[in-house]
């Protein structure tokens, strides 16, 4: 009776092991994902889970205009304050003068995947996206209210959505501002008949050449960065640009005279390839969008007095500043719209913003 008694107390002893193992691993499976209670974990647990990753991200951003310039200012405010707010998790760099390149080329290794931003206009994003480019035609708009106006139409989220889906550009922001764009030559131009086969720099873009050609001039594409020179030496006659670059970069030194006829109206925007922008986490890449876009509206109202302040300080530098009847230039480049396929384009935009012609 002792030795089953024995034996009967060894089983039960093996049988309570197993029984605790077995509730042991039921335990541990029931913590897995899939297995036993499923709903979400609380408090610190869950905080842990959805903590972000410790990754640094850079990015460079890409601009012509030299360091003074208004715009590249701007983005080192945008610069500092993503900084700040990404608490160093997202650094932004600031390279002004064309240092990492030519636009067009820096906008090339964006798509690719590198990690830049480059501060563009709507000509260059034109290329990609033809309807695009009305964004920067002679007179399209008349100030920064209706341009924001425009970015914020269903027609302007189509662009947006093109650029990303077929071409693999993000656009960050087109908030941004720079002012109108007056010529600055060396003779005083009060019409078209002025202009007539004057060699003015422009954007080369056929959104711009065509508008000067309308107004009577000699379209010539050249980096920003070579226009001082390029006047100086009389291969250029003046140049087209807003008084916030053509202030910084000294252009009234070789210009005697500012007309002031703001045909175009730059409406800035800052791009980085889709690719990189998937790479961020989501809470960096609502940071850096919201930042950008807030950036650039805040800076906006800035522009015209900084503008007026340039102007200023050039006609104490000698300039003289003339203000022609702008119908006249309005008139020139009317048949533009019709000539590039525009014309119910911009019918379509304006009724959307409430602008009539």
């Amino acid at each position: 009776m002792r030795k089953d008694k024995g034996e009967e107390d060894m089983k039960k002893r093996v049988l309570t092991a197993l029984l605790a193992a077995t509730l042991l691993t039921i335990t541990g499976c029931s913590s897995m994902p899939g297995m036993g209670n499923t709903a979400p974990a609380s408090g610190n647990e869950n905080a842990g889970a959805e903590k972000t990753d410790d990754k640094v991200y850079e990015l460079k951003i890409h601009t012509s205009q030299t360091e003074q310039a208004l715009i590249t200012r701007n983005y080192q405010k945008l610069a500092d304050a993503v900084n700040e707010k990404s608490d160093g998790r997202l650094k932004l760099q600031v390279f002004p003068a064309g240092q990492l390149g030519a636009d067009e080329d820096v906008i090339e290794q964006a798509i690719q995947g590198v990690n830049v931003a480059v501060n563009t206009d709507a000509a260059r994003l034109g290329q990609y996206v033809k309807d695009f480019s009305i964004f920067m035609m002679a007179y399209f708009v008349d100030d920064y209210d209706e341009g924001y106006a425009v970015t914020q139409t269903e027609t302007f989220k189509n662009w947006e959505k093109e650029l990303e889906e077929k071409h693999g550009i993000k656009i960050l922001s087109f908030t941004f501002y720079d002012g109108p764009r007056h010529f600055m030559t060396n003779k005083a131009v009060n019409t078209p008949e002025d202009l007539k086969g004057m060699r003015i720099r422009t954007i080369g873009q056929e959104v711009c050449t065509e508008s000067l050609a309308a107004m009577g001039a000699t379209p010539i594409s050249m980096s920003w960065g070579e226009v001082y020179n390029g006047i100086q030496s009389k291969a250029l006659e003046g140049c087209e640009a807003q008084n916030t670059s053509t202030f910084p970069s000294k252009i009234y030194e070789v210009c005697n005279t500012q007309s002031k006829t703001g045909h175009f109206q730059l409406m800035q925007g800052l791009i980085c390839g889709k690719s990189w922008f998937d790479s961020l986490p989501e809470d960096l890449q609502t940071l850096l969008v919201e930042t950008a876009q807030d950036i650039g509206k805040e800076t906006a109202t800035t522009v015209v007095a900084e503008a007026d302040e340039a102007e200023a300080q050039m006609k104490e530098a000698g300039l003289t500043v003339v203000e022609p009847d702008v119908q006249l230039f309005k008139d020139a480049v009317e048949p533009v719209y019709e000539k590039l396929g525009f014309k119910e384009l911009r019918e379509q935009i304006y009724k959307e913003i409430g602008k009539t012609e």
